[in-house]
């Protein structure tokens, strides 16, 4: 391999001194441009690479993020930390990615292993786990440590830092509403994100649209858990013994569980029963029928944490700017699993 070159050995060899060579280096306005043409050839020549740790822990910055996701395999997180990735880039800063699976000790660990140094501040949604135990410690502490956060999808309320998230109420409200006026009579409510608080949100949108249209809230047609193994035999059942002519499900688990279950019963969609699901991954497109979803726009969510941390570590101001929450509307995508207005 190689031989990589330092700084003083370059000055030696051209007769210069360190601060010179550093100065050419970072193309600084002091040194002039054949000298600069010169140290920058020759430093080329020798392999030179700069020492970035060493020159973070003088300016006390990383210029990385770390962005930690609860399930790399839901195409929702995937889209979102493209944006985080593609406004990171676009601003100078690196991201390191880790992945919780859901647990609370793991999204522990990933913190710990990040807070030393290596990262300037984290971009975030909460494990399944951490919701459920309700332990937000670990926020509390980096943001402490002057670590700020940016929390999206998934958030905490009992912990104050900048928040992305989308209009989960209001959009469950539009998506059952969008079922009634398509004249559903029993739409059945489906959702495996139970513990989440997201899911929350979404359920209490869909009774409000319910009661707001004169429709009364029927437990016999909700199915909402945490266990996806639960949620598919449930499923079955509510299939074979209730009549259900719509569907809003909360999670693209329960959307496409929907669709095939109603499809193995041999339903007709959308003149039997019409599905609208929540989240828009590549399966929405791919069905047969296609599934009519509320897409949340997951990239601009990314993009929109990204700016909000980078927008915080770059503040010069005396006071730290008051923490903000950013909606991210979404948009009802009609298509094939109901029918048109």
């Amino acid at each position: 391999m190689k031989q990589k070159a330092t700084l003083k050995q370059i000055a030696k060899e051209l007769n210069v001194s360190v601060s010179t060579v550093s100065k050419a280096l970072s193309n600084s306005p002091e040194i002039s441009e054949p000298t600069k043409i010169k140290v920058q050839e020759f430093a080329k020549l020798k392999n030179y690479k700069p020492n970035n740790i060493a020159v973070n822990l003088k300016n006390k910055t990383t210029k990385t993020i770390g962005v930690i996701i609860p399930n790399i395999l839901n195409p929702f997180f995937a889209k979102v930390f493209s944006g985080i990735e593609k406004a990171a880039n676009d601003r100078g800063y690196n991201v390191i990615t880790c992945i919780s699976n859901e647990s609370l000790e793991k999204e522990i660990h990933a913190m710990d292993m990040l807070s030393n140094g290596t990262i300037d501040g984290f971009i975030l949604s909460i494990s399944e786990e951490t919701q459920k135990e309700q332990e937000f410690k670990h926020f509390k502490d980096a943001i402490a440590d002057d670590l700020p956060i940016v929390m999206f999808d998934r958030i905490s309320d009992e912990v104050n830092c900048d928040k992305v998230i989308v209009d989960d109420f209001d959009s469950a409200v539009d998506g059952t509403t969008h079922l009634i006026k398509l004249k559903c009579k029993n739409i059945a409510l489906l959702s495996t994100i139970d513990n989440l608080s997201v899911g929350k949100l979404r359920l209490q949108g869909y009774e409000k649209a319910l009661k707001d249209n004169g429709y009364s809230i029927n437990p016999d047609i909700m199915l909402h858990t945490d266990n996806t193994e639960e949620f598919d035999e449930k499923l079955k059942v509510l299939f074979d013994t209730k009549t259900i002519d719509g569907v809003f499900a909360l999670d693209e688990h329960a959307s496409v569980m929907a669709m095939k279950t109603a499809i193995k019963k041999g339903l007709k969609i959308p003149d039997e029963v019409q599905i609208i699901g929540f989240a828009d991954g590549v399966w929405s497109k791919r069905l047969t029928p296609s599934l009519s979803t509320v897409s949340q726009h997951a990239p601009e969510i990314g993009e929109a944490a990204a700016g909000m941390l980078i927008d915080r570590l770059e503040d010069k101001s005396e006071e730290a700017p008051e923490y903000v929450t950013k909606v991210i509307k979404t948009e009802l995508r009609q298509r094939e699993s109901t029918k048109k207005l």
